[in-house]
C-alpha cells in the first residue's frame, strides 16, 4: 500500500519535473532576441579583429556547429538530450573554451559549503529554540527572543547584508570585504587554507543564518503553541507524564512534521538565495557565475547551471519526501 499509494506517485513526479524543468530551461533562452553567435563575432569586431566577408560565414558556421545551433529546433533538442545524457553541458560563451561542467564543478564546492551548512544549521537551531519558546511561550526569555525574531524577520535581506559588511569590514574591518579566499591563494587541505575560507565566509554565513534562524524559530513557536493545546498534550499532562518527555516525545515532535516539509522547500531555495548572497560578497559560487553568465548572454552557461539547479532541488525535495515517513508513522500504514 505504501509503495503503490507513496512511493511510486513521487517516483513518477520526480522524473516529470525534471524532463518538463529542464525543457523548459532549454527553450527559453533561445525565444530570447540575444544571438550568442552574433554576440562573438561582434565582440571579435570590437576588439579590431579585421574580418573578411568569407572568414566571417565560416566563424558563424563554427561557432553555429560548436555552441549546438544547427538546424530545426526540434533537432537541438535531441542534440541537447543526447549530450546532457553524456554529461557533455557545451562550452562556455563567456569563457571560452572552458567546458560549462568544469565551471559548475570549480564553483558547486563554495555554495554547498556556504548555503547549504548555513541552512541546515539555522533549520536545527531555529527549531529547537522555537519549540521550547512555544511550549514556555510565559517565559520572559520566550517574548525577549520573540521580539528580536520579529525584528529581524521582515528585514530584506540585502539590507541586512549589507549592514554587516559596512560595519565589519569597512568601519572595524575584522573580516575581508570579498572574495572566498585571500587573492592568489591556492586551494589545499592545510589548516591555513580551511581557516582562510572560513575567515572570508564568516560574514555572508552570519547573515543567511541570523535570518533563517529568525524564519525557523518564528515558525516552530507558532506551530508548538498550536500543538501545546491539542487534547493528546493535556491528557499526557493529566496522566503526570514528565514534562520534559511531553516537550520532546509529544509536542516538539510532532510540530517537526511541517518543519521537515519546509526544510525540503528551503532546499530549493540554496540556489536562488546564492545570487544573492554571492553577489553582495562577492564570493566565488555559482550564484557569482550565473550572474555573470546572464550579463554575458552565455545561455550554455545559464542552461547548465539551471539544469543542474533543477536536478539537485527536486532530487533533494524528494529525499526529504521518502524520509518524512520515519517521522511521520501515519504515512507508512496509509
Amino acid at each position: 500500500m505504501f509503495v503503490r499509494r507513496y512511493l511510486i506517485p513521487r517516483l513518477i513526479q520526480y522524473v516529470l519535473v525534471i524532463l518538463l524543468g529542464i525543457t523548459a530551461v532549454f527553450f527559453i533562452p533561445r525565444l530570447l532576441p540575444n544571438d550568442p553567435v552574433m554576440r562573438t563575432v561582434a565582440e571579435l569586431r570590437a576588439r579590431g579583429s579585421t574580418l573578411e566577408p568569407g572568414a566571417v560565414d565560416k566563424i558563424i558556421a563554427d561557432l553555429t556547429e560548436l555552441y549546438g545551433l544547427e538546424g530545426s529546433m526540434g533537432e537541438q533538442y535531441w542534440a541537447f538530450w543526447g549530450r546532457l545524457l553524456r554529461g557533455d553541458l557545451g562550452v562556455s560563451f563567456f569563457q571560452f573554451p572552458t567546458p560549462v561542467l568544469r565551471l559548475i564543478t570549480t564553483a558547486l564546492p563554495w555554495t554547498l559549503g556556504l548555503l547549504l551548512t548555513t541552512t541546515l544549521l539555522a533549520w536545527g537551531i531555529g527549531n529547537l529554540v522555537g519549540g521550547f519558546a512555544g511550549y514556555y511561550s510565559n517565559r520572559r526569555w520566550s517574548h525577549l527572543l520573540d521580539t528580536v525574531a520579529m525584528v529581524l524577520r521582515p528585514m530584506p535581506y540585502y539590507i541586512f547584508a549589507f549592514a554587516l559588511l559596512l560595519l565589519f569590514a569597512y568601519v572595524v574591518r575584522w573580516f575581508p570585504v570579498s572574495g572566498g579566499a585571500t587573492l592568489g591563494r591556492q586551494p589545499s587541505l592545510s589548516w591555513a587554507f580551511v581557516q582562510d575560507v572560513l575567515w572570508h565566509s564568516f560574514l555572508p554565513a552570519f547573515s543567511i543564518f541570523i535570518l533563517g534562524t529568525a524564519v525557523w524559530f518564528q515558525t516552530m513557536k507558532l506551530v508548538v503553541q498550536n500543538v501545546n493545546g491539542e487534547s493528546f498534550v493535556f491528557y499526557a499532562k493529566l496522566s503526570g507524564v514528565q514534562e520534559s518527555k511531553i516537550v520532546s516525545r509529544y509536542v516538539i515532535r510532532n510540530a517537526l512534521l511541517p518543519q521537515i516539509t519546509g526544510l525540503g522547500l528551503s532546499l530549493g531555495l540554496i540556489f536562488s538565495g546564492a545570487l544573492i548572497t554571492e553577489i553582495v560578497f562577492s564570493y566565488p559560487g555559482l550564484g557569482t557565475l550565473l550572474y555573470n553568465a546572464i550579463i554575458t548572454g552565455d545561455y550554455n552557461l545559464i542552461m547548465g547551471i539551471t539544469v543542474f539547479s533543477i536536478v539537485a532541488i527536486t532530487t533533494a525535495v524528494l529525499i526529504v519526501d521518502l524520509l518524512y515517513p520515519f517521522f511521520d508513522p501515519r504515512i507508512r500504514y496509509m
